[in-house]
This record gives structure tokens, sequence and C-alpha cells, in this order.
């Protein structure tokens, strides 16, 4: 059972009733994120998503993670390209509870001066991490490849001069612009009555304010770099990016089963070529990213440096015969049936469902249909596949990027 309702304000309230449950996964979704910021706002949002936990008008930050605590709630965030949300899951007897504390966290941050200082601080820590994380290195520079410096290219933790400068000022005034009730979506998934959840948004809600939201405009400029990043660690990175579908593309569920069959487990093409059959690569996979505008299909490989040319060459070698020869019926039938499996499962899990419920109300107003999803991928056939190797499996249009101890970057 799933129910909509959008308040006086605009803020749009979805709940899926998930009987025979005990929890409950609550989210406040904003549709804000790294692609949307300026240049001397990069790294707002995810700072932004961090200093919400750091105390509001009624509780410190301790006392407000000790009141989750205390009824057994989880709660966490995260920031996307496009996306801020601010999740909780709950028993279902603490619902209340646990939606009052996500709502104070959410409505009524305070940004204190002193929490500030040392969120700075964690935050720094955050890029240094990532820094020393070659893989997700690796793939933050294939998004510049990509894109640029602006929207998609933008790393999510923005750079440490912006972090450092960031003033109270500034985080309320971007968090007026973005995060207004138009731009809000709260979804409700697990064991709970639509009408009580209702009640409970409009409760805490209701009241906000905000002036008519007004989207900003993304300049999309696809681009076929290549960036190298020489570091002296153990392992050789490199990834390679293509440009695919947008999420509102009639084409997503094909170039997903596509995606399945190159490199989405453990029966794909590249890992049993690159590691099974060559042992080249420990690591090996291909995923998928789609936003509004366009989309990007990546591969990825982690390598002896000694190696890394062999595995380079491995892979570019199952990427030529997989847009020359295709995929099998065999090869397609596997891909469709993990596609199918993976939207299967994600309906069991409260989590996820506040997601794709709440994702599919923000970004295109509309109620997730499942049934028809799996319609739609039922009906691929083997051909849908082939063409969309053949549209979207363009080398002249890649972008690749490459973090290691090299003495020049990999290609295709």
């Amino acid at each position: 059972m799933v129910t909509t309702k959008t308040l006086p304000n605009g803020v749009r309230v979805i709940t899926k009733r998930m009987e025979g449950l005990l929890s409950v996964t609550m989210g406040v979704l904003v549709g804000t994120g790294a692609a949307f910021e300026r240049d001397e706002e990069d790294g707002i949002s995810h700072f932004i998503e961090h200093m919400q936990f750091k105390g509001t008008e009624k509780y410190t930050a301790f006392e407000l993670s000790d009141a989750f605590d205390a009824i057994g709630a989880q709660v966490n965030a995260f920031t996307g390209k496009d996306l801020t949300c601010y999740y909780a899951k709950s028993t279902s007897d603490h619902a209340k509870e646990a939606f009052s504390l996500l709502s104070e966290l959410f409505l009524r941050s305070t940004f204190p001066e002193d929490e500030m200082a040392r969120e700075k601080g964690v935050v720094i820590e955050e890029i240094g991490m990532d820094e020393d994380s070659p893989e997700d290195l690796c793939l933050d520079l294939l998004s510049r490849a990509a894109f640029g410096n602006d929207n998609y290219g933008r790393n999510i933790l923005g750079p440490q001069k912006n972090v450092e400068g960031f003033t109270r000022e500034q985080l309320f005034a971007y968090k007026k612009e973005r995060y207004c009730p138009e731009n809000i979506v709260i979804s409700f998934a697990g064991n709970i009555e639509p009408a009580f959840a209702e009640e409970l948004a409009e409760r805490e809600f209701g009241a906000l304010a905000g002036e008519k939201f007004i989207e900003r405009e993304k300049r999309i400029v696809r681009r076929t770099e290549s960036i190298f990043r020489q570091k002296s660690i153990e392992q050789a990175h490199f990834a390679f990016g293509f440009p695919t579908v947008s999420r509102d593309s009639e084409n997503l569920a094909a170039v997903q089963v596509m995606n399945a069959v190159l490199g989405g487990g453990m029966s794909s093409r590249l890992f049993k070529r690159v590691r099974e059959e060559l042992g080249l690569a420990y690591s090996v996979y291909s995923y998928t990213s789609h936003y509004k505008e366009t989309g990007m299909l990546t591969v990825y490989a982690g390598v002896n440096p000694k190696k890394a040319e062999d595995a380079a060459k491995a892979v570019s070698a199952v990427l030529t015969e997989f847009k020359e020869k295709g995929v099998t019926e065999e090869e397609f039938l596997r891909g469709r049936e993990t596609l199918k499996a993976s939207n299967i499962f994600s309906q069991e899990n409260t989590s996820s469902q506040m997601l794709v419920y709440g994702k599919q109300l923000l970004y295109k107003n509309e109620v997730y249909d499942f049934e028809q999803r799996m319609a739609e991928i039922s009906a691929l056939t083997r051909e849908d596949i082939l063409r969309v190797i053949a549209e979207n499996l363009d080398f002249s249009a890649a972008a690749s990027a490459c973090v290691g101890n090299l003495k020049a970057p990999l290609s295709l």
C-alpha cells in the first residue's frame, strides 16, 4: 500500500506500508548536492549534512545522539551529486519519537561556532582519507575527466580551502535557498499506518516556510579527458567512463542489463576474463550512474603496477569484443534475471524502499511503480541489449582516470 500527500507549504510525503514487519525507515530527501554548487560553495552540501547533527535549539550534539540510542533507533545521512538524505530507522512503536528527533536535527540545527570549528577538522580528515583511498580517488578523478570541474564533476567533499572558509551565514543562506518545502520529500517505508505517517509529517514540517523554490540550471558539457595522479602505492587503479542514458530514458533497464553482463557480478565478462582467466586483477567491475540530463557507464580495475598495462589491454579487449559480438542469449537471460532479482530484494528492505519511493517522488513527482518496472525488465529482448551496447559503448567519447605508481597513464 502506497499513499502520497502534499502539505499546504509544498512538502511532499510518501508512505509505503509494509505489513508483517516490526520496523520503519523514515527519510527526509532534499534535491540538492554537489552538482548544484557554485565554485565558492563546492563542498557545502556535504558540510551542512555534517553540521545538521551538531546541535539544535533543544539538544546538544551528544544529547541528540543519546536520544536516538535511548529508543534503539539508527540515524544517518548522506550527500550525493543531486541528493541529500537524512534518515532514521526505528521499531514501529518508536516511530513517533524517531521522526520527532529526525525533524529536530533537520529543521532546527543551529550550527554552533565551536562545533563548526571541530567539524571542519573532521571533514578535512575525510578529504585526506579520500585522497588516501586510491579507488575512491580514481573514481572521483574519472567524474572530473568526464564532466570537468562543474556539476557532476565535482567531488562531494569539496576542496579543503572551501571547507576551512565556510561561515554560518553561508550555511544558512544555502540552506534557505535549497532546503525549500517544494524541494523536500518525506518518505516512510515499513510497518506504519499512512495516516499516522502523514500526521507526523504535517505536525513537524507543516509550518516550514520558504521562498518559492527556483531550481539552479546545470550546464552539462561531456568531456573525453584523461587524468593521471602518480602516487607511491601498492596497486594501480584505472577507470574508463562512457556516456550513457539519463534516469528518464526508456532504455534505462536495457542499459542496466547490459552492465550486469559486462561487469556487474562474478559471472560477468570482465570478472571472468580479467580476474579468473588471466589473474590480472583482484577487483574489476562496472556500474552505471544515471542523472537527470545524462549518465555514465564506469569500468574500473585495481591491479599490480607491473601488470597494469596488461590489465588495461585485457579490459580494452573485453570491451571491444563486447561491442563487436554483443551478448549471448544465455548471458542476456542471466543479466535480466539479475536485474529483476535486485529489484525484488529491495522490496523487502525498508531502507531501500524509503529511498526508491522517495527519490521517484522527488525527481519525477510520481509514485514508483514496481509492477511496471518488472514488466519493463521482463519485456526486454536480446536485441534490445545489442542495440544499447552499440549506442552506449562509444570509445571515442570515453573519459579515463588512473592513480598509481606508474610512469604514464593507462588508456583504452
